[in-house]
C-alpha cells in the first residue's frame, strides 16, 4: 500500500516547483531573477545561516549578520572605498537600495574590472602585453554591486602557455588520484587559466598573492597552491599562526627575557640537539603558563640571570592546584634550557619542590552517561567513532588516523596502534554501514583514512579532531571518557591485572598499574577492611 504524502506538503513542493521555474523579485534583497525556493540562490543560503530580526538600517524583519541584513550589506560594500572591509561608518550612511538581477552580487563587495586587472598584473597573471599598463587603460565594465567580470576568456585565455599546459596535466594527474568530482576539476581549471595565461614560464607566485587573486571566486586556494608547488611557481610566504602568537605574547616581556623565551619556544617546537619537537599544544600550554610570571618578573629584571629561587618559591606559593605544578614545570622546563645554553649561570627553579601527589581515582561512567552518548551517535561515523572508542578503548587521535588497511573484514582483524585484536560483531555490523555509506557518498575518493567527511574526501590528510569529536560534545560521555571507562571496566570484569590490561590494550606499564589500583580501590569490599582479631 502506498502511502500518501500530506496535502499541505504536496501544495508546498507544488509551490516550490512552481516558485523555481518562473522569475521573481526576491522579497529579501529584491533582486529580479530565477527563485529558488521562494528565493534568489544568495538570499536561500544566507536565511540558512542567519536568524530572523529587525534590521537597523531599512527595518525589516529579516535574516540579519551581526544586526544589518544582506540588501543593507550588498549596499554599504557597494558605498565603501574598500568593498572588502564594510565599516559601522559605511552601513550608516545606506538611505536607499540599488536594484539588480540575481546572481550578480557576492558579499565580499563591488570590484570594477579595472581594479582585478591591476590586481592580475601585481601578482604576475598579466592580461596580454597589448593591454595598458595605466589603471585606466582598457575598457571599463559595468560597476554593479558585486564582483565584476574582469577575467574575459575569450580575450585573455592563453591556453598554449607552457606553464598552463604543465600546470592542467598536473592538475589532472591529482585529480585523478584523488577522485576530484567534476565540479572541483573545473573550479581549479578556471583558476589556473586565470593565473597562468600570459604568465612567464619561470615567474613565480606568493601565496599570499593567491589569496587576493582567488578569494572572490570560491576556489580553494591550498588545491591551486599544491598544483603550483607541483610545477615549481609557488612561494610559500605564509608566517605560522604559532609564530605571530608567539610574538604577541613576548612583545610585553623585557628585550632579555624575551629573547630566552622565544629560542626556548623554538626548541620545544621543532626540536633541537639530541631533544625531540614537542607537540605544537604542549608548547603553547608551556608558555601560556610561564607568560603571568614572566610580565611580573619583567617589571623587575632585564634578564633571567637576575632571577633567584626565592622568586620561583614565591611564584610556587601563590598558586594552588593544577596552575601551581603547571607553571612550576614550565618554569623548570625555560630556565634549564637557558642554563644549558649558557644564558644563566645557576638555575633558579632546580631545588624548588612541590611534593608527591596521589593519581586520580577513576570512576566509572554511570549507564544514563553511555545512553546519552549512544543517542548523540545518529550518523554512521559517529557511530563507528563511538564503538571504537566503547569497545576497543581507541584514542580520538587513533581513530582520526585510522587507516583502511588496519581493517580486515576477511578474518575479523582489527589494528589499533601497532595492537592487533579481534573485531567483534557490533563493531563489524557497523564498519559494514559506514563503509557502505562512505561508498555511496564519495565513490572515488583517494583518501586512505577510514574515517572521513567533506572536507577531506577530495584529498588525503585525516580527518580534524573537532569532526570527530563534535557529535558528543556537551556530553559526559565523551570519546575519551569512555575509553577510560572501557579499560576500567576491563580491570573489574578480568581482575586488576596489569599484565592483561598491558596485552589488551597496549598500554604501558605505569598506566596499567593505575588502572588496576582504581579497580582495586572499587572493588574493595568492607569486609576486606575489617582486621580479623589478633
Amino acid at each position: 500500500m502506498t502511502r500518501r504524502r500530506p496535502e499541505w506538503l504536496e501544495q508546498t513542493r507544488v509551490a516550490r516547483r512552481a516558485s523555481n521555474n518562473q522569475a521573481d523579485s526576491c522579497p529579501e534583497c529584491l533582486a529580479w531573477g530565477m527563485l529558488y525556493g521562494g528565493y534568489c540562490r544568495a538570499c536561500y543560503d544566507f536565511r540558512r545561516r542567519h536568524p530572523s530580526a529587525l534590521c537597523a538600517v531599512c527595518a525589516r524583519v529579516v535574516p540579519l549578520k551581526n544586526g544589518y541584513c544582506r540588501l543593507c550589506w550588498l549596499q554599504a560594500a557597494a558605498l565603501a572605498a574598500d568593498p572588502l572591509i564594510v565599516t559601522e561608518d559605511d552601513l550608516a550612511r545606506v538611505t536607499c537600495h540599488q536594484l539588480w538581477f540575481a546572481g550578480m552580487t557576492k558579499m565580499r563587495g563591488p570590484r570594477s574590472g579595472v581594479r582585478l586587472r591591476a590586481r592580475l598584473r601585481t601578482t604576475v597573471a598579466a592580461l596580454p602585453s597589448s593591454e595598458p599598463e595605466t589603471d585606466t587603460g582598457g575598457q571599463l565594465q559595468l560597476h554593479l554591486p558585486g564582483a565584476g567580470r574582469a577575467f574575459d576568456w575569450a580575450q585573455h585565455a592563453e591556453l598554449t602557455s607552457p606553464a598552463l599546459v604543465r600546470a592542467r596535466r598536473v592538475a589532472r594527474v591529482l585529480g585523478e588520484g584523488r577522485g576530484w568530482n567534476t565540479k572541483l576539476v573545473a573550479e581549479l581549471d578556471r583558476a589556473l587559466v586565470i593565473l597562468l595565461s600570459g604568465h612567464g614560464d619561470r615567474e613565480q607566485f606568493r601565496y599570499s598573492e593567491l589569496i587576493g587573486v582567488l578569494h572572490r571566486y570560491g576556489v580553494s586556494i591550498d588545491r591551486v597552491a599544491e598544483v603550483l608547488g607541483e610545477i615549481g611557481l609557488l612561494v610559500d610566504d605564509r608566517v605560522p599562526a604559532f609564530d605571530s602568537w608567539l610574538e604577541d605574547k613576548l612583545a610585553t616581556l623585557a628585550p632579555g627575557i624575551a629573547a630566552d623565551v622565544r629560542s626556548w619556544a623554538q626548541v620545544l617546537r621543532h626540536g633541537g640537539p639530541r631533544r625531540q619537537p614537542r607537540n605544537i599544544h604542549t608548547v603553547r600550554v608551556y608558555v601560556r603558563a610561564a607568560h603571568p610570571v614572566l610580565v611580573e618578573w619583567s617589571t623587575r629584571y632585564d634578564h633571567l640571570r637576575e632571577v633567584t629561587p626565592g622568586d620561583v618559591r614565591a611564584v610556587v606559593g601563590a598558586l594552588r592546584g593544577h596552575r601551581r605544578r603547571q607553571a612550576l614545570g614550565a618554569l623548570r622546563s625555560l630556565t634549564r634550557h637557558c642554563k644549558k645554553n649558557g644564558t644563566i649561570f645557576a638555575d633558579p627553579a632546580a631545588r624548588v619542590r612541590l611534593g608527591s601527589r596521589g593519581d586520580p581515582i577513576i570512576i566509572p561512567l554511570r549507564g544514563n552517561q553511555i545512553d546519552d552518548a549512544t543517542k548523540a551517535a545518529i550518523t554512521p561515523a559517529a557511530r563507528i567513532a563511538l564503538a571504537l572508542a566503547a569497545v576497543h578503548a581507541a584514542r580520538p587521535e587513533a581513530i582520526r588516523t585510522l587507516r583502511l588497511d588496519d581493517v580486515n573484514l576477511g578474518n575479523r582483524r582489527l589494528t589499533i596502534n601497532s595492537v592487533t585484536r579481534p573485531l567483534d560483531d557490533l563493531t563489524h555490523r557497523l564498519l559494514l554501514d559506514w563503509l557502505e555509506d562512505r561508498r555511496k557518498r564519495w565513490p572515488n575518493t583517494a583518501n586512505p583514512h577510514l574515517i572521513i567527511n567533506k572536507q577531506t574526501a577530495s584529498n588525503t590528510r585525516a580527518i580534524s579532531v573537532n569532526a570527530l569529536t563534535a557529535p558528543f560534545r556537551r556530553q559526559a560521555a565523551t570519546l575519551e571518557a569512555l575509553r577510560v571507562d572501557r579499560q576500567l571496566d576491563e580491570a573489574l570484569t578480568h581482575g586488576p591485572d596489569p599484565l592483561h590490561l598491558a596485552v589488551v590494550f597496549g598500554l604501558e606499564e605505569s598506566t596499567a598499574i593505575r588502572y588496576c589500583a582504581a579497580a582495586r580501590q572499587l572493588l574493595q569490599t568492607p569486609a576486606e577492611e575489617h582486621e580479623p582479631p589478633g
